[in-house]
């Protein structure tokens, strides 16, 4: 009998199988061995959370709550995020390989992002319009929109869901967290304190699953009022093509290829350390990281040299350990898809100046820090993955 945890789905304030029993394996990416389980949902379950979301909505428990109460409950959340940081930190770093040293401060910090929207939630206020009518008295009262749909990605997965459950809730909407199927553990790890915090019941779910069974069924839904998508450019556009069918207010916040751009006036250490760091912090596994560079080419030979230099101290290993600078890639895929592009990159005319190849020595989904020096931006190194120069 193994002794691996298992995480449920949390619906209607209840932690719960799928209803079909069906389950995954999540793969620890620093050993690539299953660490633990977790539920995932069917079309009935996404029908069942979205029914007690609705619910909750029309609940008097809820939709009566005055605000400073609401408040009080976004407070208590947040409490309990940082007292239980390290804890759902490991989980994170065992889910998705980034190392812990970040992954529990992450998840301290972003109980502060709670206790924000708490502080905002009796801050909604409405207004007395002016009109040139005596007897007319006309003013606007702002209501919660209703059933929001918040789709997380595994890269930053605590503070991307607080930035859409923290407002929702301080506003008086009932929210479905969709965690990724790839590393859902801390999400549904998350439902247990949204629980102790006392939310009454249906005003927070959170579930995962495959796009078929979950995410389409979820944002296609004709009860939701709302979507809150951060993730990739293609998914978000079946986000878009599904709001069509429910006609819910959609906001997306996308995957993008940042430029990092150095004149010969800057001062060449400071830029050195800010390429490194925003190249492969997270190991490249992040939106906003600065993933092609634009040099100058007067300093291209010198800035090259200190990043040569700067990438040899790289330390890449077990996230869990504090000496590790760069821990393995989420998915064993990520490593198929960077060495296709690489391999496409020096038919295109790139050359590779350091890295380029797994790390064999080590388990899990490690590859080495990569620097690719590319004579055109049209390249697909360039293009589609976070290791250009």
């Amino acid at each position: 009998m193994s002794n691996r945890p298992h995480f449920n789905l949390y619906i209607n304030n209840e932690f719960c199988a799928g209803s079909e029993n069906q389950s995954a394996e999540s793969i620890n990416p620093a050993t690539g061995k299953p660490w633990a389980s977790f539920a995932c949902a069917t079309n009935q379950d996404v029908d069942r959370a979205v029914a007690a979301a609705k619910a909750a909505m029309q609940n008097p428990v809820w939709r009566e709550m005055h605000a400073s109460d609401r408040a009080k409950l976004l407070f208590k959340l947040a409490d309990l995020l940082e007292s239980h940081a390290d804890e759902l930190g490991r989980i994170e770093t065992h889910d998705s390989g980034k190392l812990l040293s970040e992954t529990a401060t992450q998840t301290g910090y972003v109980a502060d992002y709670y206790r924000y929207f708490a502080g905002l939630a009796d801050k909604s206020e409405g207004a007395v319009l002016p009109i040139d009518k005596p007897d007319m008295h006309v003013y606007t009262v702002k209501e919660p929109i209703g059933v929001v749909c918040a789709v997380v990605p595994w890269n930053a997965q605590m503070f991307l869901a607080a930035t859409k459950v923290g407002p929702a809730l301080a506003a008086g909407c009932s929210v479905i967290i969709k965690a990724s199927e790839m590393a859902p553990c801390p999400m549904l790890y998350f439902a247990e304190l949204i629980h102790q915090a006392g939310f009454p019941k249906g005003v927070v779910q959170v579930i995962t699953g495959d796009v078929k069974q979950c995410s389409e069924p979820l944002t296609r839904h004709p009860d939701i009022d709302r979507i809150a998508f951060t993730g990739g450019t293609a998914a978000g556009r079946e986000v878009v093509r599904n709001s069509a069918e429910n006609f819910a207010v959609t906001s997306l916040e996308l995957g993008g290829k940042s430029p990092i751009i150095v004149f010969e006036s800057a001062d060449l250490d400071s830029a050195a350390n800010g390429l490194i760091a925003g190249n492969f912090g997270a190991s490249g596994q992040s939106c906003v990281a600065g993933s092609r560079v634009l040099v100058q080419n007067s300093i291209k030979s010198n800035l090259l040299d200190k990043l040569l230099d700067k990438t040899k101290q790289i330390v890449v290993g077990d996230p869990l350990d504090k000496q590790t600078h760069v821990g393995p890639l989420c998915t064993p895929k990520q490593l198929e898809i960077i060495e296709a592009t690489l391999s496409q990159s020096i038919e295109q005319g790139a050359e590779i100046v350091t890295g380029g190849e797994r790390i064999d020595h080590l388990q899990g989904h490690y590859f080495q820090p990569t620097i690719v020096d590319c004579p055109n931006p049209n390249m697909s190194v360039v293009v589609l993955v976070n290791i250009a120069f």
